[in-house]
This record gives C-alpha cells, structure tokens and sequence, in this order.
C-alpha cells in the first residue's frame, strides 16, 4: 500500500465511521478501486484503532457515567450491542459478507441507496414530530436493532442508530451521545475479530509500518472532527446532504462496475 493511499484511506475511515455514509462500504469500494488486495484485514484493525481514540477523547464524560450508580446506562448499552454482536458473527464467520460485496462492489449501489434513504426519512420524522423521550431499556434495544442493520457494508451503523433512536422518538441529545457510545463495544469487537484473522492469516511479518501510522493518525484526526460535527448535527436532524451524496456514490459504483472499474 502506497503512503498516500493509507492518508485517503485513514481519512474515510475516520470521517465514514461516525458520519451516516459507511465506513465499511467506502473502504471496500476504494480498496476495489486502488487494487488493494494485501493485508487488507490488519489495516482495517489499525484504522478501527485509529477511530476508537477520538470516541474516548469526546465522550470520556459519558463513558464514566456508565459506572455510576445505578448503572442504567451501563446495562442499556449491553442491551443495544446485544443485536448488531449476534449478526456481526454471524455474517463474519458464517457469509463472510466483507467478501462478498468486495467481490460484487455493485451490491454496495444498493447498501448506499438504503441510508440515503434512511436518513431523508430520519429528518422527515425529527421534523415532523417532536423528540421528547428519554432513553430507556426499551429505546436502547431499538437502537441496538437498527445497529445490527448497520453491520451490513454500505448501510451506515450511525445511520441506522440515529433513525432507529428517531423513530423510538429519543430526544436529540440523548439519540447524539448514545449513537457514538454505542460505537465502542462495536468496534472494540471488530479489533478483537480482524486482530485474530490477521494473526491467523500470520501476515503482520509482511507489514509496512509506515503506512499503517500515517493512516491510523489520518483516521484519528478525521474521527475528531466527525464526531464533534455530528454531535451538533444530530440535534438539527439535517441529514439531506448525506443522503444525495450517497446517491450519487451510488450511481457511480453502478457506472464503474459497469465499465469494469
């Protein structure tokens, strides 16, 4: 890998992880695109590293609370990590879905398409109707079920837990913070995952280091600056742009697997 490849590559990860448009469909669709097919599993757990830090660093507040009495927090984001860990092992280890769509990038035309529309309907609804509920058990295991949706590649996890948390009627702030706690335990569980393919694969021997740090340092930075973003957006529920760049995303994945890009 190419050191300005491993910046483009760290920023999508950074930017895509928290932003509704996909991280995991982006990094398959440019890893497609650059030709990249070498150690592609241990620069994906050294990017997930990378976007694991700003999460830490913006919502340390919120991560003590979960150890606060009486724990509801705590137990709510056990609830809402429930869903997406179940399919995430089972399309991992069973369909092997990251696969799949690298070897049919058109599919992510389709993935790409459904959170654009996901998050024209998430404004439509935050607009539409008041969001005035706290978050409960109940709330959370809602937006845990739209986290699992969000395992596929090209349907944003963020996405599909911010629409989830809209539709459950969460108020905005609490839909904001709990959106990116819930992006811990993901993916810590996708480091513990590719960590162990990529140890079994015995490919980090092959690894030029150089890349990997420059990427996860792009990633970190970018991760910051998405999350603080987000944050504020979420409680203006003004997603439209993000839906019409995933369309258009989407229409050029058709049109370069098309050409045979």
């Amino acid at each position: 890998m190419e050191i300005w490849q491993a910046i483009v590559l760290g920023a999508v990860q950074g930017f895509a992880e928290f932003l509704p448009i996909s991280s995991s469909g982006h990094l398959i669709l440019l890893q497609h695109w650059f030709g990249i097919q070498e150690n592609v599993i241990f620069y994906s757990v050294m990017l997930h590293v990378g976007t694991l830090i700003p999460v830490v660093v913006v919502l340390w507040k919120e991560i003590l609370g979960l150890f606060k009495k009486p724990f509801n927090k705590f137990w709510y984001l056990v609830l809402a990590t429930i869903p997406a860990g179940v399919v995430g092992i089972i399309f991992s280890k069973v369909f092997d879905l990251d696969s799949v769509f690298a070897n049919n990038v058109w599919l992510l035309a389709i993935t790409f398409t459904f959170t654009a529309t996901e998050m024209m309907f998430s404004e439509w609804r935050a607009k539409k109707k008041e969001l005035l509920s706290p978050l409960t058990a109940k709330n959370a295991l809602y937006m845990g079920l739209g986290q699992a949706i969000g395992v596929l590649p090209g349907v944003s996890r963020s996405g599909s837990t911010i629409t989830a948390g809209t539709i459950a009627g969460v108020n905005k702030e609490d839909n904001a913070n709990f959106t990116f706690l819930m992006s811990i335990p993901i993916i810590l569980a996708a480091l513990v995952l590719e960590g162990y393919d990529c140890i079994k694969e015995g490919t980090i021997a092959n690894i030029d280091f150089l890349p990997v740090i420059l990427g996860m340092i792009t990633a970190m930075v970018c991760g910051y600056i998405a999350i603080t973003f987000m944050l504020k957006l979420i409680k203006k529920a003004n997603y439209k742009w993000f839906s019409l760049y995933l369309v258009l995303l989407s229409i050029s994945v058709i049109i370069t697997s098309a050409v045979g890009i």
